[in-house]
């Protein structure tokens, strides 16, 4: 079956239509985290009900952050805007039997997210450009900030899929422990596990490269 991609336009795999979804023009890979307003109360059933404006309320308030969550996933923005294309075409599907509340519909577009983006990892092997972490040289005036992203980066894709989704709701997405264990459908203590093993793989891989490079952020 051909990969969706919002370059194919409005058009689903079986030809119906797409419901629109606002474009992100750009992700950077790993931005400064914002988290967006809650939407309005009635958006999701005004948009039940075929009220375009609540639709494209919905999209503007969340896609960012599903394409940002995707982003982080799959170290690859193409992709990861595939993902959010796909996530809010089955939110459009859901809709008319949606019981989630606006409180739920962050969690569950996250949890859609999420699984779309490991099912990607998943498929067949693609081209990575990360660098080997174990092989990196640091090059004289680079960055700093911008260099330890870089290692962060090729840490976290070396990371178990649900430790590597755990760190990114929580660390990155700034979801609550209970949002992101709902996004995940385990346990806040499960979530808790999942995040001190995934800390403690991120020191124990980049101490080699440089001892703090985590800091306080991750401690």
């Amino acid at each position: 079956m051909p990969k969706s991609s919002a370059k194919d336009g409005n058009r689903s795999g079986d030809g119906t239509a797409k419901p629109s979804v606002v474009k992100v023009a750009e992700v950077s890979r790993f931005p400064e985290y914002s988290r967006p307003p809650v939407a309005d109360s009635g958006h999701i059933a005004r948009a039940a009900a075929g009220d375009s404006g609540a639709w494209a309320a919905l999209v503007r308030r969340h896609l960012p952050a599903v394409t940002r969550c995707a982003t982080y996933m799959l170290s690859d923005p193409a992709e990861a805007e595939d993902v959010a294309q796909d996530t809010f075409v089955r939110l459009h599907r859901k809709l008319p039997s949606w019981q989630g509340g606006d409180e739920g519909l962050s969690s569950w577009l996250h949890r859609v997210a999420v699984n779309l983006s490991i099912d990607r990892r998943r498929g067949p092997a693609r081209p990575i450009s990360l660098v080997d972490i174990d092989e990196v040289v640091e090059p004289a005036g680079l960055d700093g900030p911008l260099d330890r992203k870089r290692h962060v980066e090729a840490a976290l894709n070396l990371l178990p899929e649900r430790q590597r989704a755990a760190l990114v709701l929580v660390h990155y997405q700034g979801l609550s422990g209970r949002e992101a264990a709902s996004a995940l459908e385990i346990s806040v203590e499960a979530l808790e596990s999942l995040l001190a093993r995934a800390r403690r793989t991120l020191r124990e891989t980049l101490a080699p490269v440089r001892a703090d490079l985590l800091g306080a952020h991750y401690d």
